[in-house]
């Protein structure tokens, strides 16, 4: 027994404040023991009826382990306070430290459970803006769509966005369907221009470009109408006006489109349209005019 202690260190010694909580709960639990000892025993030599001493002896035994957690908590009070402030302190550090994942995240959660976009989709998140190829816990990768908010090429560059933004910036879906979308492109003019003219040329070119697919959207589109309780918009191609500036006109070019085509759309419209026409302003210039007076 003696040779089994020889590990401890000589100079080993207990705080008085220590040693004496030791003490408190050593009289603590031998007074308890003695005390629920003593009352079985008086109960099962005293209560003649079995019921009613099995319910005693489990009531005893019960209220005695309830006394000892009561009286452990008082001579502990101060320690287990302490502990639990420790505690918390080491539990804010580690949010702080972790803030970063925690809202990543969170913001896995939030577009999980809101059902922003799946994979395939176009998303724009602030500035970024291309087509998702791979979701995690902690991040979103997409393959970037540009140039700019309005252009559909791939960049060929990787943008990995951590799901953290998801959680404070709005999330544009592009792909609100999963087969056909309305795309819009601006062309601008001039104000002394032909716009009349190209507001013309652009409507008949979408027009027919839209004709071969065009009933198959409107029972799409009416078929999600009825899905998700919404007012289906127009699906005929239609160009409306626009003016941003006093000297221009911007013809606003909304139509419908197959995921995956709408740059190529956009592309076979303005190719068709400006190959055909020149709606440039053809009025002479004020030194032409000169010298035709002169002449």
């Amino acid at each position: 027994m003696l040779e089994s202690l020889a590990w401890v260190p000589e100079n080993f010694s207990l705080p008085d404040s220590m040693l004496r909580l030791v003490v408190s709960t050593v009289l603590l639990v031998l007074a308890i023991v003695i005390l629920r000892t003593l009352t079985a025993r008086f109960i099962r030599r005293n209560i003649a009826s079995s019921e009613l001493r099995g319910r005693l002896l489990v009531n005893s035994r019960n209220g005695f382990l309830l006394l000892g957690i009561l009286g452990l908590a008082l001579i502990w009070g101060d320690q287990i306070r302490s502990l639990a402030l420790s505690i918390v302190a080491i539990a804010v550090a580690f949010v702080v430290a972790t803030k970063e994942l925690i809202l990543c995240v969170s913001g896995s959660i939030l577009k999980s459970g809101a059902g922003s976009f799946n994979l395939g989709d176009r998303i724009q998140v602030k500035d970024f803006r291309g087509d998702v190829i791979d979701q995690t816990l902690l991040a979103t990768t997409i393959l970037e769509v540009g140039p700019g908010k309005t252009g559909h090429q791939r960049t060929g560059r990787m943008i990995v966005i951590p799901n953290a933004l998801f959680v404070a910036e709005p999330v544009i879906n592009e792909s609100f369907t999963d087969h056909w979308d309305f795309h819009v492109f601006t062309v601008p003019f001039k104000r002394e221009d032909d716009w009349q003219a190209a507001q013309k040329a652009l409507l008949e070119a979408a027009n027919r470009h839209c004709e071969p697919y065009l009933e198959q959207v409107r029972k799409h589109m009416n078929k999600v109408g009825v899905l998700r309780g919404l007012e289906v918009p127009s699906v005929d191609p239609r160009v409306t006006i626009q003016a941003p500036v006093a000297n221009e006109i911007h013809l606003t070019v909304r139509l419908p489109a197959k995921s995956g085509r709408r740059s190529y759309i956009e592309q076979s419209i303005l190719s068709e349209v400006f190959a055909s026409a020149d709606f440039s302003s053809k009025k002479p210039r004020p030194a032409d005019e000169e010298k035709e007076d002169n002449e």
